[in-house]
């Protein structure tokens, strides 16, 4: 979404510009979203049946090294993916198709309204992209959900930038769990930093002390946990995107939620 001022910019130079260059630069736009359009409504054709169950964050496959990048959660699509992105796909193909049609048969004025109205519906597609991503790349509905349970003490799994929202969401100064690594650990041997870390005995030590804990975990993070404290000492509070808050006391599993046990029940 950066780009898209950048492009406004540019078409209104051409705009400003004119001349037979810039009619030919509209014929090859004409030609590309012609090929785009014909690509992403052959994907939404191909998905139009595949069932859609929870969030798509169940159809991605994950790629941590990447995210760094940008655009690195783009390693993370898959072609079962698309169909939790069917009306996003069928209003970038009408994008594209109008975009198409405007630059192959119009010039001058028209040709240029034609690529503004694409940018403007690709625009709306992308944030209707997002709303289904957002699950999988925020973590809002688990810092929600920590809100409204009983107060307790927040312990962050592995690294602290993979649940950073939820840190931001509910204000609190949480506790880190084999958070001990890349950057962080050079603050952590500072003299005076806080004693914010934890490995699995003073987790499971303070997991059975009796105070309420809320850990937030991704799915391979609840399955180290129920190894680690077992099922019968956690329950799960929310999930959101294929990740956790969890925790030691009195907490029900909303409905149609799984324990992570039954999951793989239910998988197997």
């Amino acid at each position: 979404m950066p780009c898209y001022p950048a492009l406004a910019l540019l078409l209104g130079s051409a705009m400003a510009t004119g001349g037979p260059w810039i009619d030919r630069g509209a014929r090859a736009l004409g030609a590309v979203a012609a090929l785009a359009a014909v690509t992403v409504i052959a994907v939404a054709f191909a998905v139009r049946n595949l069932p859609t169950p929870g969030d798509i964050s169940s159809a991605l496959s994950h790629h941590p090294s990447a995210y760094t990048l940008s655009l690195g959660h783009m390693l993370d699509l898959t072609f079962d993916s698309f169909a939790y992105l069917r009306w996003p796909l069928c209003l970038a193909g009408a994008a594209f198709l109008l975009g198409a049609v405007g630059n192959l048969r119009w010039s001058g004025m028209r040709s240029f309204l034609a690529s503004g109205l694409m940018m403007m519906l690709f625009f709306h597609a992308a944030r209707l992209a997002l709303v289904v991503f957002d699950p999988y790349l925020s973590s809002r509905p688990l810092a929600d959900a920590f809100a409204s349970a009983p107060p307790g003490k927040l312990i962050v799994d592995h690294h602290y930038y993979s649940f950073s929202s939820v840190i931001f969401y509910t204000g609190q100064d949480p506790l880190l769990l084999n958070g001990k690594f890349n950057n962080l650990e050079y603050g952590a041997a500072a003299p005076g930093a806080p004693a914010v870390f934890l490995n699995d005995s003073e987790f499971k030590e303070l997991w059975s002390s009796g105070n309420r804990y809320y850990l937030v975990a991704s799915q391979a993070g609840a399955d180290r946990i129920e190894s680690l404290v077992g099922r019968e000492h956690f329950q799960i509070v929310a999930t959101s995107g294929g990740k956790f808050l969890l925790t030691n006391i009195g907490a029900k599993s909303p409905p149609g939620i799984l324990p992570t046990t039954d999951r793989r029940r239910q998988s197997g």
